[in-house]
């Protein structure tokens, strides 16, 4: 392996865990601004629904520096529900915890 090669490798590995820690520091992000994480209950278009995932990919900077309110997927609450999973968009109101979504 020559130098080139060997700076390249370096590289991506930092790449890839700057990458890693940026994914983590959104999902705390979430969890600590809006009270959202995996299994929050949120309700939206007048249902509720427990969060499955929370996609920090469609989290953007907003003028004042801070994210937007992230995408969520979810399952419907609801004895008559089929248990499959919807995407819900970023619409939505935290049930029953401490912070607001708003």
């Amino acid at each position: 392996m020559d130098y080139a090669d060997g700076i390249k490798n370096v590289l991506l590995r930092k790449i890839h865990k700057a990458e890693q820690d940026l994914l983590q520091l959104k999902l705390d992000y979430c969890r600590f601004v809006y009270g959202l994480s995996h299994r929050s209950r949120v309700q939206a278009q007048g249902r509720e629904y427990q969060v499955n995932s929370v996609d920090v990919a469609s989290m953007t900077r907003q003028p004042d520096g801070s994210f937007s309110r992230p995408e969520v997927i979810g399952v419907p609450v609801g004895p008559t529900d089929t248990g499959e999973a919807v995407q819900i968009g970023c619409n939505w109101t935290l049930i029953g915890n401490r912070a607001s979504s708003s």
